[in-house]
């Protein structure tokens, strides 16, 4: 991307790099060098190619707007719960563990675990229900924010260029589905942008199609998800007086833990341990079927008493209702008054004006909101006179 071209020096140990991944990595593991960019990229730097994709994730817009989003909880007067941006830090670490010991490249985990949830609307997975409903009454395929991801990183950013990540990292990101219950997966390879872009629209045209990641890197990613959030969103219910310790069942105290750091190495080291890495048609990432099963349990206890929990979902009718008022209020200046908006889609997404033509009023809208952080959304909600929950 412009860069000037680097030191000799530094292109002997980026071959040593890639000679070393060589050896180390598992036969099925992605190498480096195959990574896929939708634009071949002439002058080659001293990073490998999916370090290379973390560091230009680390970089977008998007990524910054990590920090004010929320994981579960929203408009608590408390800093130590989590929020988006530390979810992500916990996927990475967490699925880099795991890949380390597999032998599988961490570089493409990392990619991945960073951007997976880029794409998520204000206010979690409410926010990306309450966004969906509006896409589908204005003519839009339902929002999916894995797909909404891919759209930040590969075409809305850079002025309207996108990052140029590789295919194998936005295989990842779009095939993510951390809140599907997997015991087991294996990838399905994807060899090419033609392949990937047709995957893509699959399932934008159908948002309960279950998508295989490309790689074992990506299936440890998308496994990776549920282990960060199963515990910690135990904890935070618990700090919150939301649930007690006393009430996680049984059976998973038993055979997962009771706190988030047992509950994630028994599921890390269970994962090590029963995942299968040889040939690429023979390989998996998965947990021991009692393991799997105690997961989903432990799963289900999570969204009755905690993400379907009247007190988790008390201010979500005020928050609907500025998600309609504002998708709404765009669309109307839009429809009168082009620039009006077009600015403020400009500033959130670096799209240039040329570029904006080629998207609807309604897609404008959508990607405009769907790239606000939390405390921008109700500012914005404010503005045009709507009630707002406030913090507790």
């Amino acid at each position: 991307m412009n860069h000037p071209p680097p030191p000799a020096s530094l292109l002997l140990p980026l071959q040593e790099l890639n000679d070393k991944e060589a050896l180390f990595l598992a036969p099925a593991a992605t190498r480096s060098v195959a990574g896929i960019r939708r634009r071949p990229e002439g002058r080659e730097g001293y990073r490998q190619q999916f370090a290379l994709d973390a560091d230009r994730i680390l970089h977008s817009r998007a990524f910054s707007r990590y920090i004010d989003k929320t994981q579960v909880f929203s408009l608590v007067a408390n800093d130590h719960i989590t929020h988006r941006v530390l979810h992500v830090q916990l996927v990475s670490r967490i699925a880099r563990t795991i890949g380390r010991f597999l032998h599988l490249n961490e570089d493409l985990i990392e990619a991945i675990a960073l951007g997976h949830d880029i794409g998520h609307p204000p206010f979690g997975h409410d926010g990306e229900t309450f966004l969906a409903g509006l896409c589908e009454e204005h003519g839009l395929p339902p929002f999916q924010h894995n797909i909404q991801s891919v759209r930040f990183l590969d075409r809305l950013e850079k002025k309207g260029r996108g990052w140029n990540l590789t295919l194998q990292v936005l295989d990842g990101i779009l095939c993510h589905d951390g809140e599907v219950h997997d015991g087991q997966l294996s990838p399905e390879p994807v060899s090419s942008f033609a392949d990937f872009d047709r995957k893509l629209q699959a399932k934008e045209a159908d948002p309960g199609l279950s998508l295989m990641p490309a790689t074992l890197e990506g299936c440890v990613v998308r496994l990776a998800d549920t282990v960060a959030y199963i515990g910690r969103d135990i904890e935070d219910a618990i700090v919150l007086g939301l649930i007690a310790r006393d009430d996680i069942p049984q059976r998973c105290c038993t055979i997962l833990g009771s706190t988030n750091g047992t509950i994630v190495y028994n599921l890390v080291t269970d994962l090590i341990t029963a995942s299968r890495i040889a040939t690429p048609a023979t390989s998996f990432i998965g947990f021991s079927d009692r393991i799997a099963g105690t997961l989903a349990e432990l799963k289900a206890f999570n969204y009755q008493k905690i993400y379907l929990a009247p007190r988790t979902k008390a201010k979500f009718p005020l928050i609907r209702e500025c998600y309609s008022r504002l998708f709404k209020h765009y669309l109307g200046l839009l429809k009168h008054s082009p620039h009006l908006v077009s600015t403020e889609v400009d500033l959130m997404t670096d799209v240039t004006p040329a570029d904006l033509q080629n998207y609807s009023d309604e897609e404008k809208v959508r990607d405009f909101i769907a790239g606000m952080t939390d405390d921008f959304f109700l500012k914005q909600a404010q503005i045009i006179g709507c009630t707002i929950p406030l913090k507790e």
